[in-house]
């Protein structure tokens, strides 16, 4: 099995900036279509676990992440097809074996390529507006070519990219106010 490394960086922004950044897509890039989404995470102290119900492409899977937000750009994921009538009971599944920190979110999501660069635009009720951009690699050595290839995008197109401490501050604001949530 070939290694799959996501190489992701992320950004918040405006409304505005977020339809500025489409349409500039639409036009320059590889428009790559719409890619909404409701993802269950399940969340852990150094990885995550998702099931995800593509309502867009009318496809699920279950994604294991072998790293989180916040401790470095590269994602190592292993990630397997599922039926879509099989997500609520996957759900249930990883629940009922005691994964009981989960965060269950709708995406609204966009994706174009720009350049070589992956960029899905998108809105969560946790996120607001914000853009993820992305190169998937099989080999560890080819992480810091990535990284600097997103962050020269991302300098083109004005967008300003999350540092990974503002990434783990926000990550674990937001995992706090999950629990306060679900009274943990």
């Amino acid at each position: 099995m070939e290694k799959q490394i996501e190489v992701e960086h992320r950004a918040r922004f405006s409304k505005e900036r977020h339809d500025e950044l489409a349409g500039f897509l639409t036009k320059n890039g590889q428009d790559l279509g719409q890619d909404d989404k409701n993802v269950y995470f399940f969340l852990f102290p150094d990885k995550l676990l998702k099931v995800t119900d593509n309502i867009s492409k009318n496809t699920a899977k279950i994604t294991g992440k072998l790293n989180k937000i916040g401790n470095g750009s590269g994602f190592e994921e292993l990630e397997f097809p599922i039926s879509r009538v099989d997500v609520e009971k996957a759900v249930k599944l990883f629940k009922d074996f005691g994964f009981t920190n989960v965060h269950d979110s709708f995406q609204s999501r966009h994706n174009f390529m720009y350049k070589g660069v992956e960029i899905a635009l998108k809105y969560s009720e946790m996120w607001g507006y914000h853009a993820e951009l992305e190169i998937v690699i099989n080999n560890e050595s080819k992480k810091e070519e990535a990284d600097k290839k997103i962050m020269s995008i991302a300098e083109e197109l004005g967008i300003k990219l999350m540092t990974e401490k503002e990434l783990k501050v926000f990550i674990e604001e937001k995992e706090k106010e999950l629990a306060e949530k679900n009274g943990k």
